[in-house]
C-alpha cells in the first residue's frame, strides 16, 4: 500500500511537472516562435528540477545527499534527453508529426522511466529517511 501511495504522488508531482513543461515549450513554441529543440529542452528543465525537489521532499521522504541525488538525475537526464530530443527532430522534422503529440509521447517515456529510476536507483537505499518536522 505504501509503494501504491508512493507512486500515486509521484504522479500527481509528475502531472504538475509536465504543466510546467507544456506550459513552457507552449509560450517558446507559440509566442517566441523558438525551434522545437529549444522550446522542448527549456520546459525539460525546468519540470525536471521542480519534479526532483517535490518527489524527494514529499514522495521519497529522502534525507540522501541532494547534490548526489540531483547528479544521479543528472546522470539519467544525459541519457535521456538526447534520445528524446533525437526522437522528437525526427518524429517531427523528418515524419512530420505534431510537435505537441510527440512532446506528450516524451512525457510519459520520461515519466515511466523516471520513476523506476528514482525508486530503485536514485532512492533505493534512503527512502522514509527524512525526519518530519513537528
Amino acid at each position: 500500500m505504501k509503494d501504491f501511495v508512493r507512486f500515486l504522488k509521484f504522479t500527481l508531482f509528475s502531472i504538475s511537472a509536465g504543466l510546467i513543461e507544456i506550459g513552457t515549450f507552449t509560450l517558446l513554441n507559440e509566442v517566441f516562435h523558438l525551434p522545437y529543440w529549444v522550446c522542448y529542452l527549456t520546459g525539460l528543465v525546468l519540470s525536471v528540477v521542480w519534479n526532483f525537489t517535490l518527489n524527494r521532499k514529499f514522495t521519497f521522504q529522502s534525507a540522501a545527499n541532494v547534490p548526489k541525488a540531483m547528479f544521479k538525475v543528472f546522470l539519467f537526464y544525459l541519457v535521456f534527453t538526447p534520445a528524446s530530443t533525437y526522437l522528437e527532430h525526427l518524429l517531427t522534422t523528418t515524419l512530420g508529426w505534431n510537435e505537441y503529440l510527440v512532446t506528450g509521447i516524451n512525457m510519459v517515456l520520461n515519466f515511466t522511466l523516471e520513476f523506476f529510476y528514482q525508486r530503485y536507483f536514485v532512492f533505493k537505499d534512503s527512502i522514509d529517511t527524512a525526519v518530519k518536522e513537528k
